[in-house]
């Protein structure tokens, strides 16, 4: 029941920005906080941060981003790149009259919000990274071809590539199942699957649910996903080598926003992707300078929901601290 309740006092509504309809949760009054769900989230995936966050003084808002739950998802693939996506929550701060803002974001929330700080670091307060660190931009070769060298054809972003493609695969599936397969993810690994199977049939569905989510609020996602279909999340990995052409203006660009980056151990390719040590190395710290690095034990993917008062807390100390300066 706790999840009913948690829907009975979060105020939603539809913001019109950077040309679309952007539906936003929100909860409590003060300073801004900006939380940007990942592939395949919509707001919900922040209950536990909107309530914490609004109990402390802050205004937490988790918006739909586009493509997603009750926001607009326009059908073309090339109108999901990094630059419309910081443009609807550049509308969104000036909708709330905020010259600034601070930011959360988890899986593609995260690369969001590392753009965020790239393009406006003058609208970033400060931000929190969960999961994804900030890759530089390879000089030569787009992103899918890159990824494709490492991981092969059967990667989830190579899957993802051709229209239509994982969504007939997820439609095989009702989307509760769909939600556990990915939601409940405990690889380590990369997500790939084997040659000549679909990642959605290769990914497991966990018969027993972890003690930190319910069947009911995993409804709630799947209920969503259900009206909204999954075309406008995947349409984030259409436009990845888009994305590539477009920042080449930012190529060897340093992020200045103060930021805080937060990974479980067990997060997808931590340790066997070589993230930990490109997060740990030389490389990142000259990226992102002012940066505070903290490696949470028994953390998989969805780390904000999974470990939500440990990850709360982070956040919370992070933002009192930068407030105070």
């Amino acid at each position: 029941m706790e999840t009913l309740s948690i829907m009975c006092d979060v105020n939603h509504q539809r913001i019109k920005t950077n040309g679309i309809w952007i539906h936003v949760a929100e909860k409590g009054t003060g300073p801004l906080v900006l939380l940007l769900h990942g592939f395949p989230e919509i707001w919900f995936s922040w209950r536990h941060q909107l309530n914490y966050l609004a109990q402390h003084g802050y205004h937490a808002v988790a918006p739909d981003l586009r493509g997603y739950g009750d926001s607009d998802s326009p059908i073309d693939p090339n109108s999901y790149t990094l630059h419309h996506l910081v443009g609807d929550l550049i509308g969104l701060l000036d909708h709330f009259g905020e010259l600034q803002a601070f930011v959360v974001g988890d899986d593609w929330g995260a690369n969001i919000g590392w753009h965020m700080s790239l393009f406006r670091p003058d609208r970033v307060k400060g931000f929190v990274a969960l999961g994804v660190p900030y890759f530089p931009r390879s000089p030569n070769a787009k992103t899918v071809e890159t990824i494709r060298n490492f991981y092969g054809d059967e990667s989830h972003v190579c899957q993802f590539q051709e229209p239509g493609r994982a969504e007939r695969a997820f439609a095989r599936y009702d989307c509760l199942t769909v939600m556990k397969k990915f939601l409940l993810i405990t690889r380590t690994e990369f997500l790939a699957a084997p040659p000549g199977m679909e990642l959605v049939d290769f990914l497991p569905t966990p018969s027993v649910l972890p003690s930190w989510i319910t069947e009911e609020e995993l409804m709630f996602f799947a209920d969503k996903f259900q009206e909204s279909g999954f075309t406008g999340p995947l349409n984030y990995y259409r436009a990845m080598d888009l994305n590539w052409e477009l920042l080449a203006p930012w190529q060897g660009s340093k992020i200045a926003v103060p930021t805080k980056f937060i990974a479980g151990d067990k997060e997808i390719g931590f340790e066997s992707g070589g993230t930990r040590a490109f997060v740990e190395s030389d490389t990142f710290k000259t990226l992102v300078p002012n940066l505070e690095v903290v490696i949470l034990e028994d953390g998989h993917h969805f780390i904000h929901q999974e470990k939500a008062q440990q990850v709360s807390h982070e956040i919370l100390s992070f933002i009192r601290k930068l407030s105070l300066d």
